[in-house]
Formats: C-alpha cells, structure tokens, sequence
C-alpha cells in the first residue's frame, strides 16, 4: 500500500487503512512503515514515568543496560534488553528538514522500533489500532494526542511535598512544624510522601505518627489546604507483614518465583499480582481508606509493578487502574512510575520523568551502567521535555522545583531550567522547608506560586517564559 501525507508518499504494510484526523488509522498486530528517506534520528518514548522518552541517533546502537541496573525490572524487559531502537507505544523518525514521520498505537501493549528506513509496529498480544501522520514535529505529535484518552480538569495543583527534603524521615511533629511555615504562601495541597506507613503493604501509620493519619489529615484542612498522601499500592517487599502472610499474592513467574520488581531503600521490591481480583480489591480498599482518613489527592506510586508481563501487562493494569479511579471519585489522582498510555483517561495528573535531585547527574547509573532513569535533574528535565505533547491530556508532573542553596549541588542556572519547565506545564511543587531559605529564595518561592507568566515556544528547545528566554538544547 501508499498514502500520501502531505506532499511525501510513503509505502506500508497494515491489514487495512482509512484517513483519520491529522493523518491515517491503521490496522494490524504488525504494521511496516517505508519512509521515502534516510533517517537519521529515532524518537525513543520510554514505557512508564521514569523510563527515557529522547530523540536518538540512529547511527549508534541502544547500550543495554548492563546486568546491575538490568537486574531489578522496573522497566518493559523487551525494551531493556533489546539491541535494537524499541520503544512503548509510540515511535518517529526525523526526516529532511525536520519532517517527522510519526506511527502511534491506539491500543494497550505495542511497540515500535526504528531504522533508518523502517518503522515497524507490532502489539506483544493481538491485533490493534494505529495512527500515522508526518508534519512539523509538534503537529504529528499534538495529532496523535487528540487520539487518546484524556482527563482534564481545572489548572494542575500547587503542592507541597515531603520528600525531596526530608526523604523518609518524617513525622507527625515535624510536619505540623513545616504547615505552619508554609501559610503565608500559596499552596493548594500538602502532601505527605514516603516514610509515614509501617512498611510496604502494612499502610498504618508508625510510631512517628502517635495521633493517626487522620488527624494530621484534618491538620491540613485547619490550615486551609488539601491533604495528600503518598501509596504504592502494588508493591511489597520480602520483609512486609503482608508478603509473609499472602504469598499468593505476589507476582511470581512459571517456576513459581517471584518476579523482581526493581531495588529501592537498599532492598529488592516485588510485585502484587494485579491479576488476581484479591489483590485488587486490597488496592480498592486502601484507596477507599486513605479517602476516608481525609486525603483528597492520592500519590500512586510505582505502578508499573501492576502492568509487569506476569501479571497480564497493560490490560490488566488498566481494568485495576480502572477501579480504583472510580473508588477515588473526585479525589485528584497524580500517578507515577506508571506506564504512561495506559494510564491516560485515569490520571488527573502524570508524572513524565524520573525524579529530581539537588544534583545535576548521578554519572554511577547514567555513565557506568547506562542507566537514564536514575534520580537527576538532567534525567528529569530531558525525558519530561519530551512528553510534553501529553499536555492536552493529562496535567503533566515534571517533579518539583528547588529554591533552596542549603543540601544542593544545583547551580542557579540549572534549577532556572527546573523551574522554568513547571511554569510551562504549570504543574507547580517543591519540597522545601521555608526555613531552609534565603530571604530572597523565599521571596522567588512566593513569585513562582503566585505568578503564571506568559510562555511562548521559540523552537524545539527554546521556550520564553516572561521576559526570560530559556534553552534546554544543552540537556538534550
């Protein structure tokens, strides 16, 4: 077959065709894509929030990521491994002056690679909808958008969150000590983060906090801000009450082993197995929990664990997905470390990057072991710039911004970039104490809240924010 889009003519091979909005729909389990030049660059869209979402060259092959990084799965393994250009649900190739040639899945559970002359689509299961178009980068882009599902409501949210200052190290005392010097700023939510809970899978609260999670949920209120609080509703690890008394459980594969689930706070993570309706339900419960101790906007994290392959992929993360949106009602849900399609229409919010630090580069993930999802400005800043054309879908998270110098190896120009991507998105949170701050940090924390100023994009990388112009090209 041959469509025209636009002036250029591309050759395919899908099972059927027709045009559709901005381009053509597809049909196919695989579908092949002849473009009539040679690309040089291939846009590489990681599957969940942390995963990389960057335009590579297609003139050197994808390093794997070495057996350390690769050996806890928080990532398609398909993708982790393979030596070729894959990646999840969407792929481009950049053509002659900056054409891109874009094939996007319309279903759960695709792929895409990328050659030089080649785009290949091929669903891991069955047969699917696809969408193609070719145009200025932007457009192809915003085109496949306003093909998939979308969930928007009102201006994203201006929080403050726990963890990017005091990580696990939280208390009931503490927090009530940071609420009262946050009032004379304007916040919406105030987010309790990791390091409130027992332990994964036991979400009571622990000693630290004597009074109960509702009770400093209704501490919140009295201060006239929006309780939030932090989850991982499918994961666990070896040591949790829970894994011990339902090993059933956990995602295990044919040979009855647990599946790996990644490595955080020094220990291996596994998975819940959202294929099981108990499983589901447990996550239904501490959801419908969380809600009734007072907490209207939920912070679900480390998701992925509910789509790993054992546990159905994608189809079943987006029917337990599915329920819990509807236990949460009109809480607002920010998902994270979440397979980013499957996850729109079910997000109010969506984190698109990894997570930030007060450092530009972790070099030990990103250099020796290949690693670009590792905690890092410039991880974050690079993969969240990349998805920016989610914007009309899903109020998108690219992490919070810092203000302070105190515990921070940023330089000013680098939190600048940070900072000037929330105002593009106007997703707008920190993590800093104000006592920790400089009277003029404190003053430029205030402005930031306070000030939508007007943001136009100059180029590819090139934004104006107000009166400041601001170039991310170096990150990228």
């Amino acid at each position: 077959m041959r469509v025209s889009l636009g002036k250029m003519e591309v050759a395919l091979e899908a099972d059927s065709l027709e045009p559709g909005e901005g381009g053509f729909r597809l049909w196919g389990k695989e579908v092949r894509i002849f473009p009539p030049f040679q690309a040089q660059a291939f846009f590489r869209h990681g599957w969940q929030s942390w995963s990389l979402a960057a335009w590579v060259a297609l003139g050197k092959a994808p390093r794997p990521l070495l057996p350390e990084a690769r050996r806890p799965q928080a990532d398609d393994p398909f993708l982790l491994e393979s030596g070729a250009w894959w990646g999840s649900g969407v792929g481009a190739l950049k053509g002659p002056e900056g054409g891109v040639l874009l094939l996007g899945a319309l279903d759960l559970g695709a792929r895409v690679r990328g050659e030089e002359g080649l785009l290949l689509g091929r669903y891991a299961e069955g047969s699917g909808a696809w969408f193609l178009a070719y145009g200025e980068e932007e457009a192809v882009f915003a085109a496949y958008a306003r093909h998939l599902p979308r969930q928007l409501s009102g201006k994203p949210p201006r929080v403050w969150c726990s963890w990017y200052s005091l990580y696990t190290g939280i208390s009931e005392s503490l927090l009530l000590t940071i609420l009262d010097e946050i009032r004379e700023y304007p916040f919406e939510v105030f987010q309790v983060d990791d390091g409130w809970q027992r332990a994964l899978g036991d979400w009571e609260p622990n000693e630290r906090f004597p009074r109960g999670m509702a009770f400093l949920a209704e501490a919140i209120r009295e201060r006239g801000l929006r309780p939030g609080l932090w989850l991982a509703p499918f994961l666990v690890t070896a040591d949790s009450p829970l894994y011990r008394e339902r090993p059933d459980w956990v995602l295990r594969d044919g040979e009855g082993r647990p599946i790996p689930a990644g490595f955080n706070w020094g220990k291996p993570l596994f998975a819940l197995d959202s294929g099981k309706e108990e499983v589901v339900d447990f996550a239904v419960g501490l959801v419908r929990k969380a809600l009734a101790w007072g907490y209207g906007y939920l912070k679900l994290d480390f998701l992925y664990a509910a789509a790993l392959p054992g546990a159905g992929g994608e189809g079943r993360y987006r029917e337990a997905m599915g329920r819990i949106r509807q236990a949460a009602g009109e809480a607002y849900l920010l998902l994270c470390g979440a397979p980013v399609l499957a996850s729109l229409g079910l997000a109010d919010g969506l984190r698109v990057g990894p997570d930030v630090a007060p450092y530009w580069d972790n070099e030990d993930r990103s250099l020796w072991l290949s690693d670009p999802t590792g905690p890092g400005l410039r991880n974050a800043l690079r993969t969240s710039l990349h998805r920016l054309w989610l914007l009309d879908n899903v109020h998108v998270d690219p992490d919070v911004a810092y203000f302070r110098t105190r515990f921070n190896l940023l330089r000013p120009e680098e939190m600048r970039l940070q900072e000037g991507l929330a105002h593009l998105t106007a997703f707008k949170a920190t993590s800093d104490p104000p006592s920790w701050l400089l009277p003029e940090e404190r003053a430029r924390l205030r402005a930031f809240l306070s000030q939508d100023p007007p943001v136009r994009r100059l180029g590819p990388y090139r934004f104006q924010v107000g009166e400041e112009v601001l170039d991310y090209a170096r990150v990228l």
